[in-house]
């Protein structure tokens, strides 16, 4: 079953084409990792899933139907800065989405409805390793810390898609390695369909199912931008690794024009 189908999707800012002749079918838990040059358009790509931009041109679709044109809790985000309340617990913070969604008027909930959150809650704290944390507040936490927290209070809301942007680029290298393990491990879990960003090319061939590249054309003849668009979409599903299939020169050259 197709989770998103994207089809001749187009972004333009003050008539500048950003995006174009965007065309993609993803399959309900694909792990898509998305790659290029910085500038080329791909945090709009991410944005336009989530509804925070709507395209110019083309069509979005969620399971068949047209994506809501507000953000919902069916997408769920994840950004390099850590979205976490500094005010609330850490049990809190996961809770928070919840009793809103559950309790629109007051963000709280009694009795057995309370306990159940809670409960709820400590299970995603745990599988992101913060079960130990839950009455510590942000501050008190590392940055993969804060990370986690953020990634809980995203799965917590059991979203479809899970879009992440740029999600461990301020993390350093041995943290960084430990969440690519709890992100498969959580992905492979729930089998949601992952949208992630990133700049760096291993880490998107290392965690994708699939990698799309997005690349800018040359200019025309006039100077005139004329967009990026997906260049490459590399299914990785039954690879062992990038060059297996590519060879050394081809993979070189995506790697060339994904760093910029």
């Amino acid at each position: 079953m197709s989770a998103v189908t994207i089809r001749d999707v187009a972004k333009l800012y003050d008539n500048v084409p950003v995006l174009r002749d965007i065309n993609v079918t993803v399959d309900t838990g694909e792990f898509c990792t998305v790659v290029g040059a910085s500038g080329c358009g791909k945090s709009t790509f991410l944005r336009m899933l989530l509804s925070e931009e709507q395209p110019s041109s083309g069509v979005i679709l969620i399971d068949g139907k047209p994506i809501a044109p507000e953000p919902g809790p069916d997408r769920g985000v994840v950004y390099q800065r850590y979205s976490v309340f500094p005010h609330l617990s850490v049990l809190d913070n996961v809770m928070l989405g919840p009793s809103f969604s559950r309790a629109p008027f007051m963000a709280r909930l009694f009795g057995a409805a309370a306990r159940a959150l809670r409960e709820e809650a400590m299970h995603y704290l745990d599988a992101v390793g913060l079960a130990d944390a839950r009455d510590q507040y942000p501050a008190a936490l590392s940055g993969g810390m804060q990370q986690r927290l953020a990634i809980a209070q995203t799965l917590i809301m059991q979203p479809k898609l899970l879009l992440l942007d740029e999600p461990f680029g301020a993390l350093d290298p041995g943290t960084r390695k430990d969440m690519h393990d709890l992100l498969r491990t959580l992905w492979r879990d729930s089998g949601m369909t992952v949208f992630m960003v990133t700049h760096d090319l291993q880490e998107g061939f290392s965690l994708g199912t699939r990698v799309l590249v997005f690349d800018k054309p040359p200019m025309s003849a006039s100077g005139a931008s004329r967009g990026a668009t997906i260049t490459y979409d590399l299914q990785l599903k039954r690879r062992p690794s990038a060059d297996a299939i590519w060879g050394p020169a081809h993979f070189k050259e995506i790697q060339e024009n994904a760093q910029g």
